[in-house]
């Protein structure tokens, strides 16, 4: 055992590892979680796992009994009403509800049991929807129904409470009011009278964002009145009752209503033991179900109903008039096995268990700090008592800067967190409120970002400055030191920590990438320095093919991506969503005006005449990255041949022509695109991507040298130029003396630089067999050498061909291999 966890476990060991369960925390990864191995599954919040355990005995269990629909009356009919019967009474128990006072209510989710309560409301035009700041969208969402009734909605944040001097209990609770919302005033009813009417007060046990506890005292205090707003308005009259969404809460401290008796509690039972999925419930309080109203009906929530006349007669048990046709009976038989791992854990354990991890890491994030002094981590969320938030669950929400202040985008810090096996989850995880809290973020902000493009699950996470969302690790019951300390805590302290040692490396700031080499010129010097090859890709994404001669045309080579492979939905397939694709094989021979095309999976090749109007004739305008492109597809027969060597239904398209000219944005600093305008056929960036075998040369060292740091060999990964998916390789020179080439000439064709090429996961595909392997290399080395301010992961560079600049006929312009590479610093 290590000094470092040595220290943990004198701070920490009496929470953690579970020492009194049947199993320890290490013979329960061992044990049920072998699929773990490597992997830091740090994404609990989202999602838990379900354990190996676990499925066997809900596999024997399925593969045992006979469970039939409920609503018939055979044996096996009646042995899946005991099941449901005895799940439900598992998931009152859980939350200490006594049957008699509350519901179980079976649903696909948690956002169906708050929809089903949004719905069926009884909102008047003198109801208020109140919720806080920090709630998910799926509460928010409850806020349409109301307003769309005539019911007024806002949210608040508790700023302070008051406490009884004599007994200790809550007197009230200050709270800070936002924006009323209301629509549809006229809707008011003669019959709506203030004192009759309910209100509606929601809350998030656990914050899903920060991981702040809200006290569940909240549920007397707003059923007492006891609000109050801090601009002095007054509160809403009526009857109010209280919603907790314990979706992620529950997992480590569910709601006790024996003591807080809330009117509506929502859960997900993925998020408690991973299986099943498509499953929660909402447990309701008799009182507050028999407010409801259902207006559709249908399969097992009738007792009886008539077709040709407006009759019907519903079922008088809460249970069976919300759950709407057949119940998903055999997930619910499973509910069971996942409830008897936790129960042999116990709830305080786990909760014991996880907060260790949680407070260890905030710890440890809170002190990392940058060679010159400044902070790393900006973290979310802190305790108070006064505002009725004085706990932290099993979440550490944060953002990462820069030595200079600077803030570190967290789709980078995803990004290279998936090529160290560490899942985790980035961005506002559908809490706007708490985002735009936690952030700084007003409502300009807000609006800015989204008159930007943004929206949820983009890359635009630096606008104007600010981030727009934020990393969070969320810890469960089967997380470990070793996922907290060896993998997540070791990697941001590699990755983005600025040390005397490792400062350079990092790659903060700088024109360009640095590369220093014993033996190599200081100053680049051209000669010996030619084109190696030449390598067309037909097909967008598909294997290209290799040739000592090419013409070239105002788009590039000559029919280089001139084709793509739509899915029949129209989005375009890549590698990245189908890596089979790496497997279609191409060839065109110029001389018979053919395109070859073959597939390990199909027996025969297919041939596209290239010059001939082979297609069926159909022209259509498709959308490709904000761009609008004729194109020509083709018939059944090619379609099938394409859809079988891929796997899945798709159509080929062939470019026709389009506006499209990239315009890209001038800089002064080598690393990314300069100013240009340039026309493509179906590439992403650029017409040309250039690669240097002496830079490949380089990355493969870099892959076999020993880590100094750990005294271990890093990886016996080797790649050649062709990973990386070139247009142009060149040989000779010094490793990535490219990136600081602004114009070059190869024979008496002109080329303009637009900057180094930001690498994907694609290059972590490699064919072995004719099947599809994906490593984390070599894009986990370039990260620790290549990586820019950006957060791109630079290797290679964009060309533009530049013909009207070209020396003599530029009507029949061949590249040729062998042709010697003329670079120059200066503009053409």
């Amino acid at each position: 055992m290590d000094a470092a966890k040595e220290e943990f476990l004198k701070e920490f060991g009496r929470d953690y590892g579970y020492s009194g369960a049947p199993k320890t925390i290490d013979e329960i990864r061992a044990t049920e979680f072998k699929r773990l191995e490597g992997v830091a599954y740090l994404d609990h919040a989202a999602a838990t796992l379900y354990s190996e355990l676990q499925m066997e005995a809900i596999l024997k269990d399925l593969t045992a009994n006979i469970y039939g629909n409920p609503h018939s009356q055979s044996d096996s009919s009646f042995a899946t009403s005991d099941i449901v019967r005895n799940a439900r009474q598992q998931v009152l128990d859980y939350f200490k509800a006594s049957p008699k006072d509350y519901k179980c209510i079976f649903t696909s989710g948690a956002t169906a049991a708050l929809k089903l309560v949004g719905e069926a409301f009884p909102w008047s035009h003198q109801s208020s929807f109140v919720y806080t700041m920090e709630n998910h969208n799926s509460v928010i969402g409850i806020r349409e129904y109301a307003l769309e009734q005539g019911a007024q909605a806002y949210a608040i944040d508790i700023e302070d409470t008051e406490r009884d001097a004599f007994t200790g209990n809550i007197a009230s609770v200050q709270v800070t009011k936002h924006q009323l919302l209301r629509r549809n005033e006229a809707k008011s009813l003669a019959k709506d009278h203030t004192g009759s009417a309910y209100n509606l007060f929601a809350f998030p046990s656990e914050c899903n964002f920060s991981g702040l506890k809200f006290s569940l005292e909240l549920v007397k205090t707003v059923k007492e009145d006891s609000i109050r707003y801090s601009d002095g308005s007054p509160s809403s009259n009526g009857h109010w009752k209280v919603l907790i969404d314990a979706a992620k809460g529950c997992a480590t401290e569910p709601p006790d209503l024996s003591k807080y008796p809330a009117d509506f509690v929502v859960i997900s039972f993925y998020k408690l033991f991973g299986y099943p999925t498509g499953l929660g419930a909402l447990i309701v309080h008799t009182d507050a179900a028999k407010l409801l109203k259902k207006t559709y009906f249908s399969g097992g929530t009738v007792a009886a109903s008539i077709a040709d006349i407006d009759f019907v007669k519903q079922r008088e048990g809460i249970e069976e008039l919300f759950e709407d046709g057949t119940i998903p009976f055999l997930s619910i038989a499973s509910l069971c096995h996942g409830f008897k791992i936790l129960n042999s854990l116990t709830i305080p354990a786990i909760s014991r268990h996880t907060s260790s991890l949680a407070t260890y890491l905030r710890n440890v994030l809170a002190a990392l700090r940058h060679e010159n002094g400044t902070r790393v981590c900006t973290l979310y969320g802190s305790c108070s008592s006064k505002t009725l938030c004085n706990k932290m669950g099993p979440i550490v929400s944060f953002n990462l800067r820069r030595p200079d202040g600077s803030w570190v985008g967290h789709r980078e810090v995803e990004k290279l967190a998936s090529l160290y096996s560490i899942q985790l989850r980035t961005g506002c995880f559908c809490n706007p409120g708490a985002c735009a809290k936690y952030l700084d973020l007003s409502h300009l902000d807000l609006v800015t970002n989204i008159e930007a493009g943004h929206i949820c699950w983009d890359d635009n996470d630096i606008i104007n400055g600010k981030p727009s969302g934020a990393v969070r690790v969320s810890l469960g019951y089967m997380s470990t030191y070793e996922d907290v300390k060896q993998k997540f805590i070791d990697f941001v302290t590699s990755s983005f920590v600025s040390t005397p040692t490792h400062s350079r490396d990092l790659q903060f700031c700088g024109r360009s990438i640095p590369f220093t080499e014993t033996g190599f010129e200081s100053r680049y010097s051209a000669f010996g320095v030619d084109l190696k090859s030449i390598t067309v890709y037909p097909i967008k994404s598909c294997a290209g093919f290799s040739t000592d001669r090419w013409p070239l045309s105002s788009r590039g080579l000559l029919y280089d991506r001139e084709w793509l492979l739509q899915s029949l939905t129209g989005e375009t397939l890549t590698q990245k969503k189908v890596p089979e694709m790496c497997l279609i094989h191409t060839y065109i021979d110029l001389s018979q005006g053919i395109l070859f095309i073959n597939s390990p999976r199909c027996k025969e090749g297919l041939q596209i005449i290239l010059n001939s109007n082979y297609s069926n004739g159909k022209r259509e305008e498709i959308s490709l990255r904000g761009q609008i492109y004729q194109v020509q597809g083709y018939d059944k027969e090619v379609d099938t041949w394409f859809s079988a060597a891929i796997g899945r239904s798709c159509t080929l398209l062939r470019h026709l022509s389009s506006s499209h000219c990239v315009n890209l944005d001038e800089r002064d600093s080598v690393g990314t695109c300069r100013e240009s305008r340039t026309c493509l056929n179906f590439s992403n960036e650029a017409q040309f991507l250039l690669i240097s075998e002496e830079s490949v040369s380089d990355l493969n060292n870099r892959l076999n040298s020993t880590d100094v740091g750990k005294d271990v060999r890093r990886t016996s990964v080797q790649v050649n130029p062709m990973r990386f998916r070139p247009n142009l390789v060149i040989s000779g020179g010094r490793p990535y003396a490219e990136d600081e080439w602004i114009n070059i000439k190869i024979g008496n064709k002109f080329f303009r630089s637009l900057g180094g090429c930001n690498r994907c996961q694609m290059i972590n595909f490699a064919t072995d067999a004719e099947q599809v392997l994906k490593t984390n290399e070599p894009l986990a080395t370039l990260a620790s050498y290549r990586r820019v301010k950006q957060g791109k992961i630079l290797f290679g560079i964009l060309l533009r061909y530049e013909c009207e600049a070209e020396e003599g006929n530029s009507n029949n312009s061949w590249l040729q291999v062998g042709e010697s590479i003329i670079p120059d610093s200066k503009q053409l």
